[in-house]
């Protein structure tokens, strides 16, 4: 059993643990969060995305963040070259990505007992990449993207998607998860959530 923050993090009963990546795994946000305001300002919309409302949207695809951020504020960015703008300012910063040490040591305890899974998001390209800056890659048995579900978190697809991979029922599985969209898609899923605090992310600005 591991403990982070008042929570106890155990798998006992369940066949298959499957863990977002950015602000649960990886701490990751706040350069999300920094590559965001770089793409948005590039392209010409800079400092409308407020910290607060970034953390609110977590877990959902960039494209889609796009097109919510065109909604609210009469804008028309093109979602394909904000995407792209903000992937490669994140990149410029996968040296600084650390893990979040609680989840990673659960993670790690659970290696070679059950499978795991990846299900997140972010793009594959990105996430691969994260999870090789952080050592982690060897760990999971499938890692599932935004790239391979037609619909990203908040829908179940990507919990389902991974459940699938590897070969256990979604009633099964255990989630680890840090944003709204991420709990509800686990939720949705029929799957069992543990929620990791956000403040975590927060704490280690």
């Amino acid at each position: 059993m591991a403990t982070i923050g008042d929570i106890n993090l155990t798998a006992d009963g369940f066949e298959a643990v499957i863990f977002d990546c950015d602000g649960t795994l990886v701490h990751s946000m706040p350069l999300h969060f920094e590559a965001w305001c770089e793409a948005l300002s590039l392209h010409g919309a800079a400092n409308i995305f407020k910290e607060d409302v970034f953390y609110a949207m977590g877990g959902r695809p960039t494209k889609d963040i796009v097109v919510e951020i065109n909604d609210e504020y009469g804008l028309k960015l093109d979602p394909a070259k904000v995407a792209f703008s903000k992937r490669e300012a994140f990149l410029r910063k996968l040296g600084q990505l650390e893990l979040i040490d609680e989840v990673a040591a659960f993670a790690e305890s659970l290696r070679g007992k059950l499978p795991m899974a990846i299900a997140t998001g972010g793009t594959r390209l990105v996430i691969e990449k994260t999870l090789q800056a952080v050592g982690v890659s060897d760990l999971f048995e499938e890692v599932v993207t935004a790239d391979d579900v037609v619909n990203g978190k908040p829908a179940p697809d990507i919990f389902l998607k991974a459940a699938q991979l590897l070969g256990v029922r979604p009633e099964r599985c255990l989630v680890l998860e840090d944003a709204p969209a991420g709990v509800m898609a686990g939720q949705l899923a029929g799957m069992t959530v543990v929620s990791i605090p956000v403040p975590l992310n927060y704490a280690r600005k």
